[in-house]
């Protein structure tokens, strides 16, 4: 099987570490070969949070420079700080909503239009999907559930060794009871909007 590097990045509260350590699990219930790794960066303020999850034959966690298959972001301008991890054959998706860092909240730094910080990723790669996934998280009726509508567009634009059957299960049991109906369905909008 061949190696699929995916790095998930997002700032504390968003649960990128949760949709990393899912389809990891999935990976694992699906039989695959997988190494989950996370870095924080002061998360219970904003900071940014990274996690990648290595599919295949790969043993390290680490996923070098310009090795990232996928970079799944789930806010834009984290996008545009890891494109060190991309090449030009790498997917980006990335939401468009953003969540300003505290130096842009109190006023000491600008904070690029999210249409801007799109453009710029489109001239750097060939494949870029780019939409607002926080709405679809409000439309699934649970706007905590941005990382599932990543997770979902995840599966519809990338063919991984994971079906989707066996990922909702993962989401059903791992995940909140109160909460599953409405993350799977915002997995389901995520799914639509980038397949």
């Amino acid at each position: 099987m061949s190696t699929q590097r995916i790095v998930f990045v997002g700032v504390g509260g968003q649960g990128n570490l949760l949709a990393s350590n899912l389809l990891g699990q999935a990976a694992l219930a699906a039989g695959q070969h997988v190494v989950v790794s996370e870095i924080h960066g002061m998360a219970q303020r904003g900071g940014v949070v990274e996690s990648a999850v290595i599919l295949g034959d790969a043993t390290s966690p680490i996923v070098s420079n310009g090795e990232a298959d996928v970079l799944v972001s789930f806010e834009p301008v984290e996008a545009l700080r890891l494109l060190n991890k991309v090449n030009k054959d790498s997917l980006v998706i990335t939401n468009t909503r953003p969540l300003p860092p505290f130096t842009v909240a109190i006023g000491a730094a600008p904070y690029p239009a999210p249409e801007d910080s799109v453009v710029y990723l489109k001239k750097k790669l060939a494949k870029v999907i780019a939409f607002d996934g926080q709405s679809l998280a409000e439309e699934a009726k649970n706007p905590l559930s941005l990382n599932m509508v990543m997770l979902g567009a995840l599966f519809g634009a990338v063919k991984l060794p994971i079906d989707v059957k066996t990922m909702k299960k993962v989401i059903r049991s791992q995940t909140k009871k109160r909460f599953a109906a409405s993350n799977v369905k915002a997995f389901d909008l995520g799914f639509k909007a980038a397949a």
